[in-house]
Order: structure tokens, then sequence, then C-alpha cells
């Protein structure tokens, strides 16, 4: 069932989103050579820590954290890994690209969002990756409109990737967002036109291109959790949160 939220509903998760990107940007700005992923997602705990002290009424918490039993406050992917990417020992060296999704819930509701940054002197290919799909999320998220579907999303945002020269993940999408951490409906990066859940104002929906310069497929990682390329080509990953409003789509990360 989609669940289609109030302004005030709405208004809070725009003021969530601010402390999201915030703390998103922060973990980006250590990203470097010989640090390890589970620096970062000590970072962000610390950070959410701060928050907390901050906002305390707020009760501003991971979603992430103890998910369908995750035990890291991030997702730290790097190169090949898609997303879901597992904080460890393993240390980012220089020509990487590393994706980092985070999640908080604040007031009782959700926003999610996700960059993907390169590590000192990256190869042409993995910069024009990063761009396209950067570029890819705006043009799927201009087409977060009253009336249209999700389906002109994903045609969208697959015609713009592969135009380039990429290809885009289908085993996993885009979905609702508030709430719960994923709601209905899914937000495929791949579709036809006026095809799927038709958008409503009130609706919010995390979109998020995954795309990758190989083929599409994905397996899963032997820690269990992280999604990396079949065939081991870089992959990339930028994600918002964007509320379905009269007036257009509105970023609330």
């Amino acid at each position: 069932m989609i669940k289609i939220k109030s302004q005030q509903q709405i208004k809070v998760m725009a003021e969530s989103g601010k402390i999201l990107k915030e703390i998103l940007d922060q973990l980006a700005s250590v990203v470097r050579p010989g640090i390890a992923t589970e620096e970062i997602d000590k970072l962000a705990r610390e950070l959410v820590l701060s928050w907390q002290k901050k906002l305390p009424k707020a009760e501003i918490k991971s979603s992430f954290f103890n998910y369908r039993g995750y035990p890291a406050f991030t997702c730290v992917s790097i190169n090949d890994e898609v997303v879901h990417g597992l904080p460890s020992d393993r240390v980012i060296k220089e020509g990487d690209i590393v994706g980092l999704d985070f999640a908080i819930k604040y007031q009782g509701l959700h926003v999610d969002s996700a960059l993907t940054v390169g590590v000192g002197k990256i190869s042409t290919e993995a910069k024009k990756l990063i761009r396209v799909t950067q570029e890819a999320l705006d043009v799927g998220i201009e087409e977060a409109r009253v009336g249209n579907t999700t389906g002109d999303i994903g045609f969208a945002v697959q015609k713009y990737v592969e135009k380039n020269g990429f290809s885009v993940v289908r085993e996993l999408v885009g979905h609702g967002v508030g709430g719960e951490l994923h709601e209905e409906p899914y937000v495929p990066n791949y579709g036809r036109k006026g095809q799927g859940e038709t958008l409503k104002e009130g609706m919010t929906i995390a979109i998020e291109p995954m795309v990758n310069i190989g083929s599409y497929e994905v397996v899963i990682a032997k820690d269990g959790t992280t999604y990396k390329t079949k065939d081991g080509s870089l992959s990339a990953h930028f994600e918002h949160t964007v509320a379905i409003t009269k007036d257009g789509p509105e970023i609330l990360t």
C-alpha cells in the first residue's frame, strides 16, 4: 500500500534531509587513501550521537543499524561493489571509487540518500561513470511529477545511462520511503513510459540509479550483504529522497 504524506510530514522529512546531507557530506570529506571503511562508519555513529545530543526530542537514529540484522550505520561500497557494502577493516586506496549510502529516522520518518566519490586520481572512465550516474539521478528526478509514472522515471534514467554506454542494475531498485525505510512503490531505474505506479501528490520516493560500466548483472558477495557487479566492472550509485508535489519534485535530501 502506497502511503501519502501530509504537508507536515514532508516538512519534517525536509528537516531530516538537511541533517542527512550534512552528515553524508562530512563522511564524503574523510574518504581518502589509507582510511578503513569501518572508520567511516565509526564517524557516522559519532555524528548521529552528536545530533541526538543537539536535538534529544527528535529521536534521530540510523535507519540502517539493525535493519534486518544489518550491523553498521552506513553502507560503504568500493569499485565493483554496487550497494550494501559492509564496513570493515578494508582500506581505501588511491584510484578507488567509493559509494556512501546513509539514511536516518527523525521524528518517526526516514530519509535516504547516497553518493559516489573518487579517491585521488581516478581513471577517465571512472570519472565519466560518476558524472553520468549523478546526471541520471537528476534526469529521473525531473520525471517525478504528479500524473507521471514510476515507469517514466525508469525510462528516462535507462535511456540516459545507455546513451552514455553504461548499464543500469535491474535487480535492485528505488522505493517509497517515509514511515518505513522501504515502502511501496518500487522505483526501477529502467522501464517503459506510462507503466508502473502513477505518481500522486504527497508520495515520497527514493530515486537511486545504480550504474555499471559493464553488464547490469549483479551477485551477492561472500559476506552475504554486499552486491557486486557480476563481471567485476566499476559501479556508481547516487540517491535522493524526493517528494511529489503539485509544483513538481522536491528534493528532501
